[in-house]
């Protein structure tokens, strides 16, 4: 089964990078954009019999930081 794991920054946290797109966006004449977040796309192929539990678990120890950073798990099968 395809699992897909979105992370983002949690708000309230600066986003460097999120600002430098904005800057660049503006920079090519968009206009209109008014904050730009950036985040991650991790996929992962797992068992079908791969619990929500070991899920969570796997992005609580390793694929987010959980200090600073949200996550949502996805089930693409």
């Amino acid at each position: 089964m395809k699992v897909r794991v979105l992370v983002s920054l949690k708000p309230g946290v600066l986003d460097p990078q999120g600002r430098a797109v904005h800057h660049a966006l503006e920079g090519l004449g968009f206009a209109g954009v008014e904050s730009v977040r950036v985040g991650r796309a991790i996929e992962l192929d797992v068992a079908d019999t791969t619990s929500d539990a070991a899920l969570t678990e796997m992005c609580d120890r390793l694929l987010a930081n959980t200090v600073i950073e949200n996550y949502r798990i996805e089930r693409l099968d």
